[in-house]
């Protein structure tokens, strides 16, 4: 307390002089309008700026909050759609939200990805304790990136479709004409649909979907676009190159399939011995 009074007292005249200037200025603000609003403009810049760039701040640190959020709301959002039937939707849309659930979605975050050896995998930080199984899908919101082969208790590597050992059922949008998706390890942006007959009408730009035929991905999860076909050695089907939705060189976070209804086909599915 001692040395607060001696600052005063050794440099009274100073804050006599800022106690004049301060009220001076208060009242040549109060008593003329211009000198009052320009006042206020300068402390609305300085506090906007201050408070623009506290909210820049705490928006950056709430990124990973908002993209958890951003992919619950998708999880959900895929799972809704892909347990519509649209081959029975009737207009009273809100009943489908009824429906028995067939398909059940997970959202997980890549932790290593690989895109340039002929057997291509990917790890995931989800597993056992996640409830992940061997065999599960895995897609992001612009297609599909492969199935789960092997899962730790926290961790799972998944076969990625750019892998010689993936083959995918998939089929043209615009028909039901059905092949197989695999990768001639040419290039990431690529992946070849082959078995398709030479009587169905390709087109370049056609678009390719999952055909449903499987127990992993439900019919119509995007995969990629037409960009060149030709008939094969045997002179029976076509090989499409398909231009693949996703960049498989930056996948990020992805989304994990459960099929609810997969064991029960799967028995019925086995042969029965005489």
């Amino acid at each position: 307390m001692q040395q607060i009074i001696n600052f005063v007292l050794r440099n009274k005249t100073f804050l006599v002089f800022l106690l004049l200037l301060g009220l001076s200025l208060f009242f040549t603000i109060q008593s003329h309008s211009y000198h009052k609003s320009k006042f206020i403009n300068s402390s609305n810049v300085i506090t906007g700026t201050v408070y623009k760039t506290a909210n820049n701040v705490s928006q950056y640190f709430n990124l990973i909050k908002e993209n958890k959020a951003l992919l619950e709301e998708n999880r959900m959002l895929k799972t809704i759609v892909h347990n519509l039937d649209v081959d029975t939707m009737t207009s009273d849309l809100q009943d489908s939200l009824k429906l028995n659930a067939n398909y059940k979605f997970r959202t997980a975050s890549v932790y290593k990805n690989s895109y340039s050896q002929s057997t291509n995998y990917l790890t995931i930080n989800k597993g056992k304790k996640d409830s992940i199984k061997v065999d599960y899908g895995v897609i992001t919101s612009q297609g599909i990136v492969g199935i789960i082969e092997n899962t730790s208790q926290n961790f799972s590597s998944v076969l990625s479709i750019l892998n010689t050992r993936s083959r995918i059922n998939a089929q043209l949008k615009k028909t039901n004409h059905i092949g197989s998706l695999v990768w001639n390890t040419e290039s990431p942006e690529f992946a070849q649909l082959i078995d398709i007959s030479k009587f169905a009408p390709v087109a370049i730009g056609d678009t390719i979907i999952t055909g449903g035929q499987s127990t992993i991905f439900p019919k119509g999860i995007l995969i990629g676009t037409v960009n060149s076909y030709k008939i094969d050695s045997g002179g029976d089907s076509y090989i499409v190159n398909v231009k693949l939705f996703n960049d498989m060189t930056n996948i990020g976070h992805v989304y994990v399939i459960e099929n609810l209804q997969a064991a029960e086909i799967k028995s019925l599915q086995k042969p029965k011995n005489d």
